[in-house]
């Protein structure tokens, strides 16, 4: 006979008013995060039998304790911590100064159908041209040093975010304006509590973009016109064919650009951390 207060949690469970226990999970479900690490290790390896066997020329593919005694040697007799404060301030200022405007004007035109009007054929065209074009135009301007980089980066990141943040209130669903209609809610109320929480989605991927896409161009900018920075050190090992210095900064970059990322994306989980979804 099944004993009691086993029968009366199980009606329970059914009538929904406990919830059912969570099983355990075992194997990879205990550390999910560790499968990540799975497909860089295997490249690692790789890499290190290609090299120890010499598959490939040392000058076109070095070995990765090559790779790591040039990393503490520009870390240690160069100036590889200056060149990397050097593009992070660039990125910073860039994606700061891009993405404010962008949110401001975006909103602005989402809630005016005018503004949009107004500003929607001009943007629409510089959008098309792209940021390495106006590069030699704004280093004429401005010369090489930041503010001509900053400027080219910061036009980049002000698209994807305008448009996203645009979007993102057009999508508001119209159930919502009506509802707040009849709450008699005031036009700034209908803003603040209805039509920017239910952009925001949009808007937090659009900067999650925008802060990779700033880091990215950040390289090409400094590799045209600059003299300092990690595309400056990448374009001058090309030059000088130090395939190890140009994979030290290659492979900055990309824990630079992981980090960003990641930090974008926490962000964005606190930010909407009241809309459910799915988790795959």
């Amino acid at each position: 006979m099944a004993n009691t207060s086993d029968t009366i949690e199980g009606a329970a469970v059914e009538a929904g008013t406990v919830d059912r226990p969570t099983p355990r999970r075992f194997g990879f479900g205990r550390a999910p995060n560790l499968i990540g690490f799975i497909l860089p290790f295997l490249i690692l390896s790789l890499w290190q039998i290609a090299a120890a066997r010499a598959w490939v020329d040392p000058v076109f593919l070095p070995a990765p304790l090559t790779v790591v005694t040039a990393f503490w040697k520009m870390a240690t007799k160069q100036h590889l911590a200056r060149d990397f404060v050097a593009s992070i301030t660039i990125v910073g200022q860039a994606f700061i100064y891009g993405s404010v405007v962008a949110v401001a004007l975006g909103i602005a035109a989402g809630l005016s159908r005018k503004v949009e009007q107004f500003f929607g054929p001009t943007f629409d065209t510089i959008r098309h041209i792209p940021g390495i074009a106006w590069l030699p135009l704004i280093v004429l301007w401005l010369g090489i040093g930041a503010p001509a980089k900053v400027l080219v980066i910061a036009k980049s990141v002000f698209f994807p975010v305008f448009l996203n943040t645009l979007q993102g209130i057009r999508s508001v669903e119209k159930n919502y304006i009506e509802l707040a209609k009849v709450l008699t809610l005031t036009r700034w109320q209908l803003v603040r509590k209805v039509i920017l929480p239910a952009a925001m989605p949009s808007i937090m991927v659009s900067l999650r973009y925008a802060a990779g896409l700033a880091w990215a161009l950040v390289v090409v900018a400094e590799g045209l016109s600059g003299l300092e920075g990690l595309g400056f050190l990448i374009f001058r090992a090309q030059g000088l064919l130090l395939t190890d210095q140009l994979l030290v900064c290659m492979v900055i970059i990309g824990l630079v650009g992981f980090a960003i990322d990641r930090s974008m994306y926490v962000a964005q989980k606190r930010v909407l951390k009241w809309k459910q979804g799915y988790d795959g």
